[in-house]
């Protein structure tokens, strides 16, 4: 089978990674719930910046934040790997900004990922990652954000949402955890 991962909030936990780096760089503490509670992708809000202050802070922050300690979600590079050691063809496609497609591709290889050049897709807005996904003729695909969920309702590939707080109103299957991401797939492809 072929599977399709988006890395940012599906294989690691980047924006309550950048939560926390906010709360250290702006020297704010905010509570947790109110990062659990955003109903939107961007976590600028919760620390009083408005769209344009959140825009510059996330692109000035990118770097330590793409290529630092961000964590891995429990279960998601096991599960990855015993993808791969079925035969699965596994895809990565992410709307990171084009110039952080090298250092992506290898900070993935330096976490373990199994990743090969052919199956890397980065640089994309998310509104072209449906038209990757189609080209590719996946199976089964993997994201958080609802701009890129809502494209694939119609296609054949099975879309499936990692949770978060802002893409609760998405009628699609949805995993909270890996654990249950790994149950789910063993269930549909046994």
């Amino acid at each position: 089978m072929r599977f399709g991962f988006d890395v940012d909030d599906t294989l690691i936990n980047l924006r309550e990674y950048a939560f926390h780096y906010y709360q250290e760089q702006l020297g704010q503490k905010v509570d947790i719930d109110i990062f659990h509670a955003l109903n939107r992708v961007e976590i600028h809000e919760a620390f009083g910046l408005s769209d344009e202050e959140g825009k510059k802070m996330w692109n000035q922050s990118l770097d330590f934040l793409y290529f630092t300690d961000c964590p891995l979600y429990p279960g998601a590079l096991e599960l990855l790997k015993q993808l791969e050691s079925e035969g699965h063809d596994i895809f990565y496609i992410t709307s990171r900004p084009p110039e952080h497609t090298e250092n992506t591709f290898s900070w993935l290889i330096n976490q373990g990922f199994p990743v090969s050049r052919e199956n890397f897709f980065c640089g994309m807005k998310d509104s072209e990652k449906a038209g990757i996904i189609k080209e590719l003729n996946l199976d089964y695909y993997f994201d958080d954000k609802p701009a890129v969920l809502d494209t694939l309702t119609n296609d054949p590939v099975k879309a499936i949402v990692k949770d978060q707080s802002y893409n609760r109103h998405l009628d699609l299957p949805r995993v909270e955890n890996w654990d249950e991401l790994g149950d789910l797939i063993n269930s549909e492809i046994k």
